[in-house]
């Protein structure tokens, strides 16, 4: 009943937002109730780190319509103050550095989801197609397939992989109040969001309040990060880069993870002449060492060679959300864009197998059969594209090479006995590699 109503409310604020889309909206505060605070409690996760003041979601939901309310009347009169968010570390990808993570209090994630789901009824009527990270019905497998049907239709080109530096931490709260204050000057809402943009970060004992990014690790974050990239750079290059172009050209973008696809050459150059000045303008960079034009042109048909316009070219690919993208042939032996597990991911997902293998290598054999399926199955789900079957099936190779090797270390005898492993696998088996996203090759 709760989901219902709440859902007939956000639903009405769409067609407002769809029926006027240059009007600023100055009442949105007055659909926040118990009603819908307890909806936003329902999708906000339950199983994070807590905040600072250590309330797990189990000790918040004890009392929950009497924290909902009390939550809601600070909201309403105003006086409710963003606590600090308690900063935390994870490792990066290389493992030689560690990326920075915010956890704020539930009660403030269970706000920051109302507010987050009102903000999102707005926004979905402006975001444009090309947008895909941290939307409804939007995946990333949604950007991969979009860049592959705009590269196939294209037939190639040169492309453009966006890399801004630091961008959530950079993200210019001046300029994200006035991308605001085109679609929401409720008073209620703004003050709530300013409350959080200037709440500070908690890190052994001491208080930070930068002057620059989104909320760390708040449930805010994603929607204001896609709202000040979509005036940043979506709208501009729909309106003001795309007119002024030779070729034809497409922007694909999942949360700051962008990349432009151009037929001429000459028109990627001059993007990137004013793409550094266009996220200057707004405080953000570029990283020069991961931003570059990749020349991605079709291979010529009938040579092997390469060669086009009297150049020997040497084939190019990319990587974006974890995927290679590259030119090869399909099975009737024409030239088609293909997709295949990028390197550093595939190495990762190894590495982590390795790790759980050899922590968990006492435990029993049935449970860590159960659960090395779902990680492998979790695997497949996501790299399980099309043309990708040689990877995934490599991965499963060495996922059973791995655990072999850290079952057979459970003792002092570390010799491999295969034959004794074999009669394990045949007892528990893997499932086969799985293609779970497929595109249409000609």
């Amino acid at each position: 009943m709760s989901s219902g109503t709440v859902s007939t409310k956000l639903q009405k604020i769409a067609e407002l937002s769809k029926q006027s889309p240059g009007m600023a909206i100055t009442t949105l505060a007055h659909h926040i109730d118990v009603e819908f605070l307890e909806e936003a409690f329902r999708r906000t996760r339950k199983d994070g780190a807590t905040g600072v003041d250590g309330q797990t979601a189990e000790q918040y939901a004890e009392n929950l319509i009497e924290n909902l309310t009390s939550l809601l009347d600070r909201l309403k009169k105003g006086s409710y103050q963003a606590p600090p968010v308690r900063r935390g570390y994870v490792p990066k990808a290389d493992r030689k550095k560690k990326r920075p993570i915010g956890m704020p209090t539930f009660e403030d994630k269970v706000l920051q989801r109302a507010v987050a789901m009102l903000l999102e009824a707005v926004y979905e009527q402006d975001f444009l197609d090309c947008s895909y990270g941290f939307r409804p019905k939007r995946s990333a497998h949604h950007a991969i397939r979009a860049l592959w049907e705009g590269l196939m239709e294209i037939h190639g080109g040169w492309v453009i992989e966006i890399d801004i530096k630091s961008y959530f931490d950079n993200i210019n709260h001046q300029h994200l109040r006035e991308f605001l204050d085109k679609r929401v000057r409720d008073g209620v809402i703004r003050r709530a969001i300013d409350k959080w943009l200037s709440a500070g970060v908690m890190e052994n004992g001491n208080i930070e309040y930068p002057e620059s990014g989104s909320p760390q690790g708040g449930v805010i974050s994603p929607i204001l990060s896609n709202i000040y990239l979509h005036e940043v750079l979506d709208v501009w290059f729909e309106r003001e880069v795309k007119p002024r172009l030779r070729g034809t050209a497409f922007l694909v973008r999942f949360a700051d993870d962008c990349l432009v696809a151009c037929t001429d050459v000459n028109d990627a150059r001059r993007i990137m002449l004013v793409l550094e000045k266009r996220l200057a303008r707004y405080g953000l960079e570029l990283n020069r060492d991961k931003t570059r034009v990749v020349d991605f042109r079709r291979p010529p048909y009938g040579d092997s060679t390469n060669q086009h316009n009297d150049e020997v070219r040497t084939p190019r690919s990319f990587d974006m959300l974890g995927i290679t993208h590259y030119w090869g042939k399909s099975r009737k032996g024409k030239w088609v864009v293909k997709c295949k597990t990028a390197g550093d991911r595939l190495s990762r997902s190894l590495r982590a197998i390795a790790v759980w293998c050899k922590l968990y290598r006492h435990a029993d054999l049935s449970w860590q059969h159960t659960q090395l399926v779902l990680k492998v199955r979790g695997h497949f789900a996501y790299y399980g594209i099309t043309g990708n079957s040689r990877a995934l099936k490599g991965f499963l190779f060495q996922v059973r090479r791995i655990w072999c090797k850290w079952l057979f270390r459970r003792s002092h005898r570390r010799k491999a006995k295969w034959e004794k492993f074999n009669r394990i696998i045949d007892r528990y088996p893997f499932p086969g590699a799985v293609i779970m996203h497929k595109y249409s090759h000609p």
